[in-house]
């Protein structure tokens, strides 16, 4: 059950720094959300591994690094997670956003650039920890949650204008629920990410071939 509250957390607080973040750091967001999912990384992977992201959980299971039993309580933690953080920022501290478009509307960024968006910015996250997190090679190392946390400001400042850089299916639901996002865009963060973070295991077991 620990590893279970500890993604509820941690997902809640990347969340509550997107919503609140977005609407009050600026140009800074980015670094904001990197360095939130960072220090949770720190916090709570030696527990749960650290996901908040059902895309990376899908990734370590495809890699074998998670049990089938737990992957559908791990989504169901972060998902909740995302949907709590989300109504405590616009119920309880007042924060509130203009939603975007849906993808395809006009003056808004197609469907298909923000699909590709988010499926690149997913593999992108997924596969940093893969090869930082999960691998015997890199066992013991203190830099994990530093190159996640940086991989999710380089992909929000990289490609965040054209998707909105939620690389999660727990921030898209989060955004979409603190109406930061057409609903009708939530397909998007929920396919392109999963498979974003499926293609990353694929391709980590392709490439991967030490003793893992």
């Amino acid at each position: 059950m620990g590893k279970y509250i500890v993604e509820f957390i941690g997902t809640f607080f990347l969340v509550l720094t997107v919503v609140v973040a977005v609407a009050k750091g600026g140009v800074m967001a980015p670094v904001a959300i990197g360095s939130a999912l960072m220090v949770m990384i720190f916090a709570g992977g030696h527990i749960s591994g650290g996901h908040f992201n059902p895309a990376v959980s899908l990734a370590v299971l495809i890699r074998g690094a998670m049990s089938a039993a737990d992957f559908v309580p791990y989504i169901i933690a972060q998902l909740a997670g995302g949907a709590v953080a989300a109504l405590v920022a616009t119920s309880v501290l007042g924060i509130s956003h203009e939603a975007a478009g849906a993808f395809g509307a006009a003056g808004g960024p197609g469907v298909a650039a923000a699909f590709v968006a988010e499926l690149l910015g997913t593999f992108a996250l997924a596969w940093v920890v893969l090869n930082t997190a999960t691998t015997k090679s890199n066992e013991g190392n203190s830099f994990y949650g530093l190159a996640i946390g940086f991989t999710v400001t380089a992909m929000a400042y990289g490609l965040g204008g054209i998707s909105g850089g939620a690389f999660n299916p727990a921030v898209g639901l989060g955004v979409s629920v603190a109406g930061m996002t057409d609903w009708a865009n939530i397909w998007v963060f929920a396919v392109a990410c999963l498979a974003g973070g499926a293609l990353a295991a694929i391709m980590f077991k392709v490439c991967y071939h030490l003793d893992d």
